[in-house]
């Protein structure tokens, strides 16, 4: 319900509930509050070119779909891979646009937490946050873990591509990498605040031009190029799930899903930029037009590079475009080029390290989001913020825990490992899709209009969302191959199932007495006979009060 004590603003350059500075979202007692109903105490540093930065970065589109390739390739081969990515556009284009109407009504770090919160109305509003938010915490911090493993895996492919004669290969040594990957990208988060912006430009040069550069040696160096019915049109013969052609395809579009499915990660720099609402849906399409391109080009030019199908799909590289890049880069005699091969990987190193720190960053600030709020245990402690830093150290340093644990799984387990971080798609998706279906369920009449709105096209592309996220989430549970066994199960469904069992234990536990949820519900969530805080009533009206009812105006 909303805060009596909290005074309206008025609307000003087009903003309905905005003020000349549109970080503020009201003033209680006195005090200036942001969208999350809090006074900032995070550095509004971030540009919007700061901000695409860190989009394109975390993104690392085409790098995510290179560093796949060897699960993607088996869904129908290079058509699979390729006409998986258009597919997995299409429907995140939906997505997109749903996740940018929100982020330009009601920027907060919470993201999806916070709007599932709102959506939900008074009635259910508390209930659907706690459930989005620890759904969306869990899929970042599989896709963190994801991530670190990747670039663990480059590093020690780069060692090995000058001693693949006398190197031999331990599952500790990939560990070993990951710490020091996860512990460097903490670090720098804690401690060099300052310099992130800096790191994320430098992240966006690396996926860009470095994309570039990758795309034309791919292009120009082979001396042996595959067909092109193989890169179009050999998928049947590529197949190699057992599933018939069409199902085959559906689940191999999680790979294109893996490539553009971040769209949400730069919602949670909110509360860290000074035009919030104006720039997060303009970073939104740039992470996911600019990912689809980049990959788009890079898978084309990847597979016209493959000579040999056979090394992928066997399921025995460390990292599988260590043995394109040697097929693409040899001379016409079959001699290896180990330089022009370390180079590529050298980009792909530096792209990925800078794309673990912006995810390091992501993970930080949803938990921190949620510890506000009393969302988690011990939430007095990993609220608080270094304000010097600028920076919630105790959010951080418990991401980085959590990360360490379970990079240690692949040492037991590679299986358990890979449906972890599988499950990233399924567990951002669905935290997507609460608020998305509670929007429309409950009218689109609890959000403010932003400077990005869908007007009446809202309902359709939330129910489409909504609709594409079901299909294709249920698709992603499938096994991979058949015939399947407990070994090659695919558990994400599994995955999905224990984080909302968890997750509802510990609402029982704590939250159904002692959680009182965001306060944005006081900033938002209002009952039918009330105003909407800083929100012009219909007709472009002036919110007389906080809290007035609809007869006195």
């Amino acid at each position: 319900m909303a805060d009596p004590n909290s005074e309206p603003l008025p609307k000003k350059n087009g903003l309905d509930g905005g003020s000349e500075d549109e970080t503020v979202a009201a003033v209680e007692n006195g005090v200036v509050v942001n969208h999350s109903g809090y006074r900032d105490q995070l550095k509004r540093q971030y540009s919007l070119l700061g901000l695409a930065g860190i989009a394109v970065t975390v993104d690392n589109a085409w790098v995510a779909l290179g560093s796949s390739i060897s699960v993607s390739i088996l869904n129908g081969g290079p058509p699979g891979l390729i006409f998986g990515l258009i597919v997995a556009l299409f429907y995140y284009t939906f997505i997109g646009l749903g996740l940018a109407e929100l982020a330009s009504s009601v920027p907060t770090a919470g993201g999806v937490y916070h709007w599932a919160t709102i959506a939900g109305g008074p009635k259910h509003g508390r209930f659907l946050g706690f459930l989005t938010g620890w759904i969306n915490f869990y899929g970042w911090m599989f896709d963190l873990a994801a991530l670190v493993q990747i670039t663990a895996n480059i590093t020690v492919s780069m060692y090995v591509i000058y001693h693949r004669d006398t190197y031999s290969f331990e599952p500790w040594h990939v560990y070993v990498a990951y710490l020091l990957v996860l512990w460097i990208c903490i670090l720098t988060v804690i401690f060099g605040n300052k310099l992130l912006p800096y790191t994320q430009n430098a992240g966006m040069f690396f996926v860009i031009v470095g994309g570039i550069v990758t795309i034309i040696v791919l292009a120009a160096m082979p001396k042996q190029r595959a067909s092109n019915y193989f890169v179009w049109g050999s998928f049947d013969e590529n197949n190699l799930t057992g599933w018939q052609g069409g199902v085959a395809f559906l689940l191999g579009v999680l790979n294109g899903a893996f490539t553009v499915g971040t769209p949400d990660a730069i919602t949670h720099m909110a509360e860290e930029l000074p035009h919030p609402r104006r720039d997060l849906p303009i970073a939104i399409a740039l992470q996911i037009g600019l990912g689809f391109l980049y990959a788009f080009c890079f898978a084309i030019a990847l597979c016209y590079a493959i000579t040999d199908l056979g090394i992928l799909q066997g399921g025995i590289n460390t990292y599988p475009l260590v043995d394109i890049y040697l097929q693409a880069t040899a001379d016409g005699e079959g001699n290896q080029n180990l330089g022009a091969t370390f180079g590529l990987l050298f980009i792909i190193w530096c792209a990925s390290m800078l794309c673990c720190i912006g995810t390091a960053l992501t993970n930080s600030r949803i938990y921190w989001a949620l510890a506000r709020d009393n969302a988690v245990p011990l939430s007095s402690l990993f609220s608080k913020v270094n304000e010097r830093l600028s920076c919630p150290v105790p959010a951080t340093l418990f991401v980085a825990i959590i990360a360490t644990g379970i990079g240690a799984i692949p040492l037991g387990s590679e299986v358990a490992f890979l449906n972890l971080a599988g499950s990233f798609i399924i567990l951002t998706t669905v935290s997507y899709a609460i608020p998305f279906a509670a929007n429309v369920l409950t009218g689109r009449k609890h959000f403010p209009k932003g400077p990005f709105h869908l007007g009446n096209s809202g309902f359709v592309i939330n129910i489409l969302a909504v609709l594409f996220i079901t299909l294709f989430d249920t698709f992603y549970c499938f096994p991979y191959a058949l015939p399947t066994n407990a070994e090659i199960m695919n558990y994400n469904s599994v995955i999905l199932v224990g984080v909302v069992v968890i997750t509802m234990a510990w609402w029982v536990v704590h939250a159904r007495r002692s959680y009182p949820g965001p306060k944005v519900m006081g900033l938002y969530v209002v009952h039918d006979d009330q105003v909407l805080h800083g929100a012009a009533p219909g007709g472009g009206q002036e919110a007389e009060g906080f809290g007035e009812k609809k007869g006195k105006e």
